[in-house]
């Protein structure tokens, strides 16, 4: 078993919200894109990476990561595709890296996170079965889960994501000096608010006592 949680960055959705000409994952930011941005965020805490995305994204996340660490999943469009969504995107990158010790979920529209949190997520997580990072008080990602929870990870599907999971086990907060935690992208405007923020973002994040 690897002895550091990896990260599965998670850029399978559709962003359907985003009114653009192209995905917003793929959308200019900082010196790449989102997408871009949020996989060297996850790079540079030095934790093992995996994304999870689909056939549009492939060549993007390509640049960034090695062919292996990129699990590729189909459209979720059409009949048939109820059970995929981020709960299978979940389950999909913890089954391919299925030895490693525990798992940080990153949603790939959040390329404010600092690296640092990342790495004070993985810290924590040898003595919580799930770990979440929280900036004054109010909970963000990412949120780490424990190796022990394998079988539940893997069983997940649907758009639910993991919440039935962090609800059954004991969970711990980390609270860190990195609003980025709770800045996500969704529409044009919220692409705008990252830009207008981005200037922070090599900052460190500091994890605060507690």
């Amino acid at each position: 078993m690897q002895n550091q949680p990896t990260v599965i960055v998670l850029a399978a959705g559709r962003g359907s919200r985003f009114k653009g000409n192209a995905h917003k994952l793929l959308q200019p930011f900082a010196k790449s894109t989102v997408l871009g941005t949020s996989l060297e965020r996850a790079i540079e805490s030095g934790l093992p990476v995996r994304v999870v995305t689909t056939p549009g994204l492939t060549a993007e996340a390509s640049r960034h990561v090695a062919l292996r660490d990129i699990v590729e999943l189909p459209e979720a469009v059409g009949a048939g595709s109820d059970h995929l969504g981020m709960g299978y995107s979940i389950a999909s990158g913890v089954s391919a890296s299925a030895d490693a010790a525990g798992w940080l979920v990153l949603p790939a529209d959040m390329p404010l996170v600092c690296s640092s949190t990342l790495v004070a997520v993985a810290d924590a997580l040898p003595l919580h079965a799930v770990v979440y990072a929280q900036h004054q008080g109010r909970r963000g990602h990412p949120v780490g889960f424990a190796a022990e929870l394998y079988s539940e990870l893997v069983q997940l599907t649907g758009d639910e994501g993991a919440r039935r999971v962090v609800a059954r086990f004991p969970s711990f907060g980390v609270e860190i000096d990195d609003p980025g935690i709770l800045i996500d992208l969704d529409t044009a405007d919220d692409l705008a608010a990252l830009n207008a923020r981005k200037g922070g973002a090599d900052t460190p994040a500091r994890r605060l006592a507690g």
